[in-house]
Order: C-alpha cells, then structure tokens, then sequence
C-alpha cells in the first residue's frame, strides 16, 4: 500500500465558552415566569376595581360546568339547589329561583346609609334656619362614619355650654338640644350621649368629686333637655362620661373644644354590635359559678329614705358627692 492511499484525520477540541452548556432555555423560563406574574398582577388590579357584580359573574365563569349542568341554568348563580328548576317546589321544571347578589344583600345597608345621609342633610339646614342654632354654627359640628351620624357641640370661650365646674346646661344649651330633639326622633336609630370636659383639676382631687362625675352628670343634663325637646326617653342606647380621656387634636388642657357633648346615632351594625357585646349576662349558661358572676354584675338601683338621702339594698345611706368647684 503506498502512501497516497492512507487518509490522514485531524481532530480539534473546541473549548466552549463560559456557561455555554446551560444553552438558551433559562431564557425563556425566566421570561414564562414574569409573564405569569404581570398576568397576575393584572388580575389583582382588574379584581380591585372591579364592582361587586362583576365579580360575581368572573367567579360564575371559573365555577365548575358540571352544577351548571345539573342546576339546568346558563349560570349556577340562576339556582340555590342542583335540582332542575330549584326553589321548594321539587316538581317546578322552568324557570329558576335567582340567588341574591351583593347589591341586593346591600341593599338595606346602603338604605340605612341613605337615612343617616339625609339626616345630615336635614340638620345642615335646621342649623342655617332655626335661630336657636344659627348663632352657634361654629359650635356644632356634624360628621358622617361607619358608625353613624355624629353631632358635637363644643364650648367657646366667650360663650360655654355649661359654666366651669356646673353640671347644669346653660339656656341657649337647653335650646340646642330642644331644637336638634325633633329631627333625631325621625330615625328608629339609637343613640349614645357622651359628655367631654377639659383637664382642668378638682380641689379634691381624683378620689372626690370630679371630671369623670362632671363629664356623665353634664351627659345627663343633656338627656333630660333632649327629652324635654321630644326625644323619646328609648332612643338612648348609652351614657358615657370620658372625662378628659380625648381631647381633639391633642390641644391644651383647658382647650374650650374639649368641653364637649356628642350626640351619636348610631347605625344599624354599629347598635346590633353593642347589643351583642352588652348581652353577656342574658346568654351566660347557668351554673353556680355563672350565678355568682351574674349577681356581681347586676347593679341593684338605689332608693330613698324618708329623709331624701339614697340607700342601697343593705338600706345604708350612701355618701353625697360634693362638687368641690376647679381650681
């Protein structure tokens, strides 16, 4: 064999070049995910300002085919049972019961909304024409929350609601209140009465009379005016004294402001929350420990004996407060 009929093969090693071996395939990963994500997050916004409604028929639409199917509707929203047709009726085969949607469940919140809406309205305007509360439109303020409508009257320095220690409105105080009364009797919402006063200090002290018996006798006070006025005496939900406790816009201890009586009348879940939360002795189950507690919570009234003093149940006489004056 001669040498032109050997066949001489040269091999050469490439080196590849750094990460080569990983190709373009985390590429189109990374590219998957963060379409995916950007899809995601269109979602969640279209879902933020999507109406209740419209919510409900994007739910429909990811709903399972197969109770479409058995409910015979074009929406399983159409019909409360998986039998055809729905409703009590077992032998009805058209027609369907139509399942209650956000906005009918709503409607009753939004139409209590409304009441207490047009009750501002209405105060707005009683306060611009009835002459017993125009001359005191920087005092009354009227503001409009989750939890109701609330009215406050506050004190000014040239003119309190109430003289400075005294539990007893002035006159033009007794005419606020006898003016709003009849508006706030229109509504069957309750409401809860709180009395506010300054950080001014007793000369007794925190252990005799003082700004937290002055907050709830001046909340009184204001009841009773209010029922003078027309309000009905079941209206009232609460009377609170806060003393001190807030003060607006954390101003000065003897801030006129935070001499204060509101009015708040409550909305329908806010009064249904506070009936819950004050039936605890109503729902207690019975036991002898149970029985204890519930005797320790029930407040027994007061009455008087032949001298005007008050007793309490053991028929001592319980001690006078004494309004010592501030300093």
């Amino acid at each position: 064999m001669s040498k032109k009929d050997h066949t001489i093969v040269v091999r050469k090693k490439r080196k590849g070049k750094h990460g080569g071996h990983h190709g373009g395939s985390w590429k189109i990963a990374y590219a998957d995910f963060m379409t995916a994500m950007m899809a995601f997050f269109l979602v969640m916004w279209l879902l933020s300002t999507a109406s209740p409604e419209a919510r409900v028929q994007i739910a429909e639409y990811f709903k399972m085919p197969l109770s479409v199917a058995l409910s015979s509707g074009d929406k399983s929203s159409m019909s409360d049972s998986v039998i055809p047709g729905g409703g009590d009726d077992m032998t009805k085969r058209e027609g369907e019961v139509f399942r209650q949607l956000p906005n009918n469940l709503d409607h009753n919140k939004n139409k209590a909304d409304q009441n207490l809406q047009a009750l501002r309205q209405k105060l707005q305007s009683l306060i611009q024409q009835d002459p017993r509360l125009s001359n005191f439109q920087s005092n009354l303020r009227l503001s409009l929350s989750e939890n109701g409508l609330l009215v406050q009257i506050t004190d000014s320095r040239d003119r309190p609601m109430f003289k400075v220690g005294s539990r007893e409105p002035e006159p033009y105080m007794r005419a606020i209140l006898e003016a709003l009364a009849p508006a706030l009797n229109e509504l069957p919402n309750r409401i809860t009465l709180t009395g506010h006063t300054d950080s001014l200090p007793y000369a007794g002290g925190d252990a005799a009379y003082g700004n937290w018996e002055l907050s709830a006798d001046r909340a009184n006070a204001s009841r009773r005016a209010l029922i003078m006025g027309g309000l009905s005496a079941s209206k009232f939900l609460r009377i609170i004294g806060m003393s001190d406790s807030v003060s607006i816009n954390n101003s000065g201890h003897d801030n006129p402001l935070n001499r204060r009586i509101t009015i708040l009348v409550h909305s329908k879940e806010k009064q249904q929350e506070i009936l819950d939360q004050e039936s605890i002795l109503t729902t207690m189950p019975a036991s002898p420990e149970k029985e204890e507690l519930r005797s320790q919570l029930t407040m027994t009234p007061s009455v008087a004996n032949p001298q005007g003093q008050p007793v309490n149940a053991s028929g001592k006489t319980e001690p006078q407060r004494v309004n010592s004056g501030h300093y």
